[in-house]
């Protein structure tokens, strides 16, 4: 399977915008948009669209965190027409590859929210072990979520 990354920029933003979620994973995944304006005002976040046959299925979203001094993968989604047939998978195996080519072999933390089980199932595939979890509020909802690590 051909899985490549491209920055999001103004050619493509659109469909960054238009990639959905299922009813259920909308509770754990900022929106796209939310992702792509925070990237435009804030340092250090590098959004990506996943793309298979030169079409966008999904988008992450990875940046250097000054407070855990250190790389994240903090946002990660395939759209809902092309979950359960693997690519999530390989898109992270993928996105491993991109990202110790361009920064070296460093840790890469990611979090998913407690009750993700299938996120953090596929994380601890990829070596990413449980570190803490922590609380925050966003959108004036509050969240539990894991964080979790990897030495790549």
């Amino acid at each position: 399977m051909n899985i490549e990354f491209k920055p999001i920029d103004r050619t493509n933003y659109i469909e960054c915008i238009d990639l959905k979620l299922n009813e259920e994973q909308k509770k754990f995944v900022a929106p796209n948009i939310f992702s792509l304006v925070q990237a435009a005002y804030e340092p250090n976040l590098y959004p990506l669209g996943i793309y298979k046959d030169n079409i966008m299925i999904g988008f992450i979203l990875y940046d250097y965190d000054n407070e855990l001094n250190g790389w994240s993968m903090s946002r990660f989604m395939i759209d809902s027409n092309y979950q359960n047939q693997g690519i999530g998978k390989i898109s992270i195996q993928k996105f491993i590859e991109f990202f110790t080519n361009k920064h070296g072999h460093l840790k890469l933390y990611t979090s998913a929210s407690v009750d993700n089980q299938v996120a953090i199932d596929l994380y601890k595939k990829f070596g990413f072990e449980k570190k803490e979890v922590f609380e925050y509020e966003a959108g004036g909802r509050k969240h539990k979520d894991i964080r979790m690590i990897a030495q790549l």
